[in-house]
């Protein structure tokens, strides 16, 4: 029993210096919150791009205007759809969806570049004999798709935000 004790109290002690921490960690005051709170979203052409921009501040702003926004978030998508299975008689069986983004995240004060990077996505969709199934089932996954993509980049804007904190 007391081998038990000591063992945790030593194992305790270890991890005390794990530099672990919750990334949202402050709550709504947190410097990662204030910092996605205060990212507006440029325009983004096409459908994919309004799901995309949609998903992103839903993502980004709890609910608080838009006004004064420190940084402005530009992306641009490359969306793909390429045949991978096919029959016999050269007809598709299996398409495979790529939605790709080029984010970048840029103060709004000086115009500069804070965060350039990628993020993106795929999945797979059955063609069917019923080509409303097929395009159904092609914009599912487009939606699905806008969804982890703008799940990407926030969670790379919350890193680099808890690491110019950090910084600081």
């Amino acid at each position: 029993m007391i081998r038990a004790a000591v063992l945790l109290a030593l194992a305790a002690t270890l991890t005390s210096g794990c530099a672990l921490r919750p990334l949202y960690g402050g709550g709504p005051d947190g410097a990662v919150r204030q910092t996605l709170n205060a990212v507006e979203v440029a325009p983004i052409a096409g459908q994919n791009g309004w799901l995309v921009a949609n998903a992103l501040r839903d993502r980004l702003s709890n609910g608080e205007g838009q006004g004064g926004a420190r940084y402005r978030l530009q992306v641009t998508l490359d969306d793909e759809i390429i045949g991978l299975g096919v029959r016999r008689n050269d007809t598709i069986t299996r398409e495979r969806r790529t939605l790709r983004a080029r984010y970048q995240l840029v103060d709004a004060a000086t115009g500069g570049v804070v965060l350039d990077a990628t993020a993106g996505s795929d999945a797979g969709i059955d063609v069917v004999s019923s080509e409303y199934a097929t395009i159904a089932a092609e914009q599912s996954a487009l939606e699905r798709l806008s969804g982890i993509v703008a799940d990407r980049i926030v969670a790379r804007i919350a890193l680099y935000a808890q690491r110019s904190q950090d910084g600081k």
